[in-house]
């Protein structure tokens, strides 16, 4: 595919980090900053950013979490969603990464990609509906703070997959939930993600296309978890006059 057909499409579904915001960027700190400290303390080897793409982009924080610790061969007690940050439990590094999160995005804010606002604002021209589906429990703390909050009339975060036990990417589950939820078939809904896993998700969910936007991933990755079309700003997909 060299480009999408606006006409064949009812719904654009979009992962929010790294694809409407730049919050990727403050998730990345956010982890390195957490690893940096548990992976030197374990004698393992070093968190690097290769780290973040390959086990936490786009995946649930306590999937991260697992996925990498699994990574260096490390196991820690599960706990449970209530643990201090302070606890050495998969439950508890996730919670020390979220505060980590909460604390950069209230103390500098966080605004849209101006080529992602772009394509919001003609697709609603053109009547095409939209929806957010993220990982992340934090979503809409997000949106409110960029300002998006009435850009998405759904929004499937963490906390409804959570609420609706509903398995998070790479599985389908969320954005096919979002496109139940708009009444909208699949085969006529894109998935726009720039994460392997939620690219690899919209791959497996039977949708008209996957969209791929490469904020560092890179074109091969993304295209081998299945996205149909790569760019490198959500702009490039607003046709020309």
């Amino acid at each position: 595919m060299t480009s999408l057909d606006w006409r064949s499409v009812d719904a654009a579904l979009f992962d929010l980090d790294g694809v409407i915001t730049p919050t990727a960027e403050v998730h990345m700190r956010a982890w390195a900053d957490l690893f940096g400290e548990v992976l030197r303390d374990a004698g393992a080897a070093a968190w690097s950013d290769a780290d973040y793409f390959a086990y936490v982009d786009g995946r649930q924080r306590y999937d991260g979490v697992r996925a990498v610790l699994a990574s260096r061969g490390l196991t820690l007690p599960e706990g449970d969603p209530g643990d201090p940050p302070q606890a050495r439990t998969v439950h508890g590094l996730g919670n020390r990464k979220n505060d980590a999160f909460l604390t950069v995005l209230h103390r500098d804010g966080i605004a849209g990609y101006p080529g992602s606002l772009r394509l919001l604002d003609w697709l609603a021209g053109q009547g095409i509906a939209a929806a957010l589906v993220s990982s992340s429990r934090n979503a809409r703390a997000v949106l409110e703070a960029a300002g998006l909050a009435d850009r998405f009339p759904v929004v499937v975060d963490g906390l409804v997959a959570a609420a609706q036990r509903l398995p998070g990417k790479p599985a389908p589950d969320t954005y096919r939930y979002a496109a139940r939820l708009l009444g909208v078939p699949y085969d006529r809904a894109v998935v726009v993600e720039d994460a392997v896993s939620g690219v690899a998700a919209g791959h497996a969910g039977g949708f008209a296309a996957v969209i791929g936007v490469d904020r560092g991933v890179g074109v091969a990755a993304l295209r081998d978890a299945g996205a149909d079309l790569v760019v490198a700003d959500l702009a490039d997909l607003v046709p020309t006059p």
